[in-house]
């Protein structure tokens, strides 16, 4: 029996897909947005197993990084796969702002940190690994919705400096350059990218099988981009916010109604994806990919209705929480079970063998 779960684990270890840090990414988003609307219970709650998933995800990933380094490397060379890297960097910047929200500031400066230097190194590995230098063309054919994860990444260390700018007064202009600078690099990002995959859509074969959850990151990109961009507005007056603040609380504005567009789109994809043409909807570590996207448009909104006074982004935002949380719920609850039945039941024709 211990053999089996060993073997079970193991094979859970191995298989581990890189953007399963999007569970921390749509758990912490929530908390913060709870933490917002003063639901403190709850975002404590959930503040509890976002860090736990944190620390999990954390030992579970550098044991496959020792023990099989194979897969890693099949995964930073696979284009459908290897964006889902830079969920540990957003993972670790939203980890990071609620734990600010709790005014742990020194604990949002270190994982800035960590995630900024994670953010630098694969945002120059990954593109090479996966896209530049692969030999098969054209790589356009594998563009996906994960790819967008690279503009969260992105705008999330955005988020992160603007947290802890107003505690660290001495290093407002350096913080401010990161900020920004982090931006507009999400922004450029989201347009190379939003090209890329929808050159993908038009020109090969699009099935309902290939319409998969992290598509609905293109919609979560642009929200942490209107959130990045709120937060920069209200930073202290450093030359590098002083020169852009106008154009970046303007942009904010677009970059909501544009997500707020594209929402109805990806629900009706959905539709058309599992009733329509009947792909069943079973968990997989993917649809964390969808709770992310709905949980960072309501802060979007929110944050957004407050810092500029816009009453329907603040309404849209609040009632748009609670449809995250419900999914949340229902994702994680299936989750656990997943884990249960996979990992650590033992499946009773193993049972019976034993016997």
């Amino acid at each position: 029996m211990s053999d089996g779960f060993r073997g079970r684990l193991e094979q859970a270890v191995e298989s581990l897909t890189p953007g399963y840090f999007a569970l921390v990414m749509a758990t912490g988003i929530i908390s913060v947005g709870m933490s917002l609307e003063g639901f403190d219970v709850i975002s404590d709650a959930l503040l509890a197993i976002c860090v736990a998933a944190f620390v999990a995800l954390l030992a579970l990933t550098a044991w496959r990084i020792v023990a099989y380094q194979g897969a890693v490397v099949q995964d930073f060379t696979d284009p459908r796969r290897a964006f889902g890297f830079f969920t540990f960097v957003a993972g670790t910047n939203v980890l990071g702002v609620r734990l600010g929200a709790a005014d742990w500031y020194s604990a949002t400066a270190v994982l800035l940190t960590l995630s900024g230097l994670a953010w630098l190194a694969l945002g120059y590995v990954v593109p090479w690994t996966a896209v530049l230098g692969r030999q098969v063309r054209p790589v356009v054919a594998t563009a996906n919705g994960t790819w967008f994860i690279w503009v969260v990444a992105s705008q999330s260390v955005a988020v992160a400096a603007a947290t802890i700018e107003p505690v660290y007064e001495s290093s407002r202009r350096e913080l401010a350059v990161i900020a920004v600078m982090s931006w507009s690099v999400g922004v450029f990002l989201y347009a190379s990218t939003g090209v890329l995959v929808t050159l993908r859509l038009m020109l090969y074969e699009f099935g309902p099988e290939d319409l998969t959850p992290p598509y609905w990151v293109s919609m979560g990109a642009l929200a942490i981009t209107v959130l990045a961009g709120s937060r920069i507005v209200e930073m202290a007056d450093a030359p590098m916010v002083a020169v852009t603040r106008g154009l970046i609380a303007g942009l904010a504005v677009v970059f909501w109604a544009f997500a707020t567009w594209l929402f109805p789109v990806l629900v009706a994809a959905g539709w058309w994806r599992h009733v329509r043409r009947g792909v069943p909807l079973v968990y997989e570590a993917t649809l964390w990919s969808i709770i992310f996207p709905l949980g960072m448009y309501a802060v979007a909104g929110i944050y957004l209705g407050r810092a500029d006074d816009l009453p329907i982004a603040l309404a849209v935002g609040r009632g748009e929480l609670w449809v995250a949380f419900a999914a949340w719920l229902i994702v994680f609850a299936t989750m656990v079970r997943h884990v249960l039945i996979t990992v650590f039941l033992v499946p009773r024709r193993q049972e019976a063998v034993a016997d």
